[in-house]
């Protein structure tokens, strides 16, 4: 009979206890969280289970500026999608960049012209369109510059912050994108 020193052996290769989280993922996890309470606590103050249903009258019978944002948004996280895990820095990368950074600034510039959800005409989400702004101009002369990881942490905060929690308030119950998907 063998016996075994269990502090000698170590776990699986790969796996760390505790797992540590990335500034970004950390980011995620805690919007993630506030999310899953605000909406929950929406719906149940409510009384109102969702359903998916997919109306674009509330987009259609919106103004102008919310139509580009809308049209700017999804192009900018689709394409964002495709960035992320597409290999990077061949020819197909940079010309998807180069798009992103343009439908990124659209989908900011259109939120100024966003106001009618605020009374005092701008709110806290445009502080995120200014970050946007002055964010995109760094992170390209970061590439310019040939320093890939102050790029792709710049253009992934972008991302992360910009597309998918800011994304996801978007779909709260009561806000307009919520009535095209779950009405």
């Amino acid at each position: 009979m063998t016996l075994v020193n269990h502090a000698d052996t170590t776990p699986a290769q790969g796996i760390r206890f505790p797992v540590k989280l990335t500034r970004n993922q950390w980011i995620f996890a805690i919007a993630g969280i506030v999310y899953i309470a605000l909406s929950s606590w929406i719906l149940i103050a409510n009384q109102y289970v969702p359903k998916f249903h997919f109306d674009p009258t509330p987009l259609i019978q919106s103004g102008i500026a919310i139509q580009i944002h809308v049209a700017g948004a999804i192009s900018t996280l689709l394409i964002g999608l495709v960035l992320m895990f597409a290999p990077k820095g061949f020819q197909l990368h940079r010309t998807l960049g180069w798009t992103w950074v343009v439908t990124m600034a659209v989908t900011a510039i259109s939120s100024f012209f966003i106001t009618s959800f605020s009374p005092v005409h701008f709110s806290p989400i445009h502080a995120l369109s200014a970050w946007t702004l002055l964010g995109l101009p760094m992170g390209i002369t970061a590439i310019r510059r040939r320093n890939v990881a102050k790029h792709r942490k710049e253009m992934t905060q972008m991302f992360v912050g910009g597309m998918l929690i800011a994304g996801m308030f978007s779909m709260l119950p009561g806000r307009m994108m919520f009535e095209v998907f779950f009405s």
